[in-house]
């Protein structure tokens, strides 16, 4: 994929690299595009656009491609792209700031069962203080109707004991409650 800078001009954001940047940290400039995140992707086989062109993308500011792309929500969170880029891009930081972008501004995209996974994830953690696998399964069940598919396994996993009914306790849990509460409405 190559535009040239008019057609960059023409069909992009200026102000969603200037935002992806600053929200990330990331100096998306440094990025020449030698294709060394992307080859070092152990799921670039799944995604729709690899993870240098999701830069390039960014750049270029095309926002609505980037923000309902397959890739951001893909991406595995290895640090592979991270330890192997030779400008120091940290393409991780700019994939997970992307999916708080599509969440924040309610962005439809082909993945539809991994956002809400993400935000359910984050919600057991803001609710317990930790992870609690039991309560966290149900509302994605609840949440994605697809309450049968494996409950099979489910019930076995419950009786073998690898689901806990209650959480345990954490300590600091009011401290993670506060971290929510701090960052409400950042990225």
């Amino acid at each position: 994929m190559q535009f040239t800078s008019q057609q960059a001009q023409e069909i992009g954001n200026p102000t969603f690299a200037k935002s992806v940047k600053e929200i990330s940290g990331t100096t998306l400039d440094r990025c020449y595009q030698c294709l060394t995140c992307s080859l070092g992707c152990p799921v670039n086989f799944a995604m729709d656009y690899l993870p240098n062109q999701i830069i390039r993308m960014v750049q270029l500011g095309l926002k609505e491609q980037v923000l309902k792309s397959s890739t951001i929500w893909l991406c595995a969170t290895c640090e592979t792209c991270v330890a192997r880029c030779p400008n120091e891009v940290d393409v991780l930081r700019v994939m997970d700031t992307l999916r708080e972008m599509a969440l924040r501004e309610g962005v439809k995209g082909k993945e539809t069962i991994i956002p809400i996974f993400h935000e359910t994830f984050l919600g057991s953690i803001r609710q317990w203080g930790r992870q609690h696998e039991l309560s966290m399964l149900l509302l994605l069940k609840l949440k994605t109707r697809d309450i049968f598919s494996d409950l099979g396994l489910g019930v076995k996993m419950l009786l073998k004991g690898k689901l806990k009914l209650l959480p345990p306790g954490v300590k600091g849990s009011k401290d993670v409650k506060a971290i929510f509460e701090k960052t409400k409405g950042e990225m």
